[in-house]
């Protein structure tokens, strides 16, 4: 049975697929929508429907209590390994060298097959580790 789009569907979603490697709490996701006149509760109604569909995941950062969200069904997305930056909290997706490398070292050494799609790595991005020295 297809899901009725409404009008703050659609404008969630194109809202998402500009900004693939951004996580966002719902709350800036509503703040910055507000001008199309989206609702927390919409927000938040909508981004559970797309994520029971794969099409956003939800994380969380250590120490943090809030749920962020990316949109995952973009393009370049797909079978990407992504790496998230603790500090400033952007997610950046692994050069296609690292992601055969780290796969296949896992997959030789435990047996294991990693999920790309579930698979994010967190530590500091290049700009963060350089304002850290």
């Amino acid at each position: 049975m297809s899901k009725y789009v409404t009008r703050q569907r659609k404008a969630l979603l194109s809202y998402l697929r500009m900004r693939p490697d951004e996580l966002f709490t719902a709350r800036e996701i509503a703040e910055a929508m507000r001008e199309e006149s989206i609702s927390l509760s919409a927000v938040y109604r909508n981004l559970s429907d797309l994520e029971s569909e794969g099409q956003v995941r939800r994380s969380t950062h250590g120490g943090e209590r809030e749920i962020r969200y990316q949109f995952m069904a973009a393009e370049s997305c797909r079978g990407c390994l992504h790496l998230c930056c603790t500090r400033c909290g952007r997610t950046f997706h692994m050069s296609g060298e690292g992601v055969a490398a780290l796969t296949e070292a896992v997959s030789k050494s435990d047996n294991f097959a990693l999920d790309r799609a579930e698979t994010v790595l967190y530590g500091l991005c290049g700009a963060c580790r350089g304002s850290a020295l």
